[in-house]
């Protein structure tokens, strides 16, 4: 896989705690990730956060590092849904919020698709897609945090 990492950025128009609001908060997560039922959410350094993806099935997530309102990290599975992240089956997801004239700017970071333990069209597979899913989830995460539907 010749790029272990999708990355990606946006301006938004709302302090960094209303940002992190809306990327940690149950319900927000379920609008801007989810869009099933609502989001079951752990943040602290091991807690769980489960999603509802819809046709997707349940994601699961395992909080690395939670250091508010500047940083989150997890860990999430690629495989089977509801399958619990571990070595070979989860990518690290990485969001930095950093303070940007009257506004925020939000990186996410998604890496570690090289070491899944998944056949190597499905992890082509998984990369690609959630290198296209995470613009349209960060938009939504936009209007959450500016306060629009």
């Amino acid at each position: 896989m010749p790029d272990d990492r999708i990355e990606r950025d946006i301006a938004i128009a709302a302090t960094p705690r209303q940002v992190w609001a809306a990327l940690t908060e149950a319900g927000a997560v379920s609008a801007w990730l989810g869009g099933g039922k609502p989001a079951e959410v752990d943040l602290r350094p091991g807690g769980a956060m489960l999603v509802d993806h819809g046709a997707h099935g349940a994601l699961l997530a395992r909080f690395e590092r939670v250091e508010a309102p500047r940083y989150l990290s997890f860990r999430w599975s690629q495989g089977a849904a509801g399958e619990e992240p571990a070595d070979g089956n989860a990518t690290l997801v990485e969001f930095t919020l950093a303070a940007d004239g009257s506004g925020t700017r939000l990186t996410v970071a998604e890496s570690g698709f090289a070491a899944l333990t998944l056949p190597p069209a499905v992890r082509r597979d998984r990369q690609q897609e959630n290198a296209g899913n995470w613009p349209h989830a960060l938009a939504a995460l936009r209007g959450l945090a500016e306060g629009r539907p």
